[in-house]
C-alpha cells in the first residue's frame, strides 16, 4: 500500500484493510471533515511550501495539521487515485452572497470529479464548513446529507459549465450560490496549483491572508476559531465566545489538534 494512502487511512481512522469502494465515499467524506480541520495558518505565519504530494502529505499527515482547498481536495484526490478511482483536480470561482458578486481572486477554489458507472460527481472536502459529504452528482439531482442540501447545476457562466449550489442545514432557508467551475480545464500536475497559493497568500482581496480562521465539522454542527472568537454550533444553536492570544493556542491544541504555529 502506498505510504499517503496508508497515513490518510490512519489520519481519518479507517482500516488498512478496508475496500474503499463509491458507496463507502459518504462515510469517510464525513470522517474526513470531521477530523483534518480547514485552515490558513501557514498562509498567516508566511511558511507555506511548494504543493507536492511530499510536502501535502508532511503537513497534513505527518504534523496533522489542515489546509486550505487547494492542499485538503489535492490530498484527497491523491487518497482517491491510489484507491482506483477516476479522479480529477478542476479549479473554481467562489461566489460572495454577501456582496453579491464572484471572488476577485479568480479561479482560486479546487475540487474534485470522479467518474463512476458513467457518471460524473463534484467531491469537495475543501470548502470550509459548505461540505456536501457525499458526492454530488454533475445530474443536477439534489444530495442530502448530516450539513444540508447539495446540487450542481450545468450553467453557462463566464467561469464554466457547471455550478454548485448549497443549502446549509440550520444555516440557509434558500439555496445559495457556492461556486462556478469548468469540467473542460482539469488540472494536470500538483504544480499549477502552487499558482492557487500564491494568489491566496498575495492578492490583496484574498480572505485568507489577513486573519487565522480554523473550522471543522463535527457530530452535531461545526467548530470555527479566529484570532478574537471561538464559535460552536450545535443542532442549529450557536455559541460564541471572545478569546484572547493564549486562549487560541490552548484551542487550536484542545479542540482541532493541531500544535502553535
Amino acid at each position: 500500500m502506498d505510504k499517503l494512502n496508508m497515513l490518510f487511512r490512519h489520519r481519518i481512522g479507517i482500516p488498512e484493510t478496508e475496500n474503499v469502494t463509491f458507496e463507502h465515499l459518504d462515510i469517510i467524506l464525513e470522517k474526513t471533515a470531521r477530523t483534518i480541520p480547514f485552515e490558513n495558518l501557514c498562509v498567516i505565519n508566511k511558511r507555506t511550501t511548494d504543493i507536492t504530494k511530499g510536502n501535502l502529505a508532511n503537513k497534513i499527515l505527518n504534523r496533522n495539521e489542515g489546509g486550505l482547498c487547494y492542499e485538503l481536495n489535492s490530498i484527497f484526490y491523491l487518497f482517491l487515485v491510489e484507491n482506483g478511482f477516476n479522479a480529477s483536480l478542476l479549479r473554481g470561482v467562489t461566489y460572495d452572497p454577501a456582496v453579491q458578486q464572484w471572488s476577485k481572486t479568480g479561479r482560486t477554489h479546487v475540487m474534485i470529479i470522479i467518474t463512476y458507472n458513467n457518471q460524473q460527481y463534484l467531491i469537495d472536502t475543501g470548502f470550509g464548513g459548505n461540505l456536501p459529504l457525499k458526492p454530488v452528482p454533475l445530474s443536477g439531482d439534489t444530495i442530502k446529507s448530516s450539513n444540508g442540501e447539495f446540487r450542481v447545476e450545468k450553467t453557462n457562466t463566464e467561469y464554466g459549465n457547471y455550478v454548485f449550489y448549497m443549502k446549509l442545514k440550520h444555516k440557509h432557508d434558500e439555496w445559495k450560490l457556492g461556486y462556478a467551475f469548468d469540467t473542460t480545464k482539469v488540472i494536470m500536475d500538483l504544480s499549477e496549483l502552487n499558482e492557487v497559493q500564491n494568489i491566496i497568500v498575495e492578492h490583496p482581496v484574498s480572505s485568507f491572508n489577513k486573519k487565522p480562521l480554523v473550522t471543522r465539522l463535527t457530530e452535531r454542527g461545526n467548530i470555527i476559531l479566529t484570532d478574537t472568537s471561538f464559535t460552536e454550533w450545535i443542532d442549529g444553536k450557536v455559541q460564541k465566545k471572545e478569546i484572547n492570544n493564549t486562549m487560541f493556542n490552548e484551542l487550536i491544541k484542545g479542540k482541532f489538534g493541531i500544535e502553535s504555529q
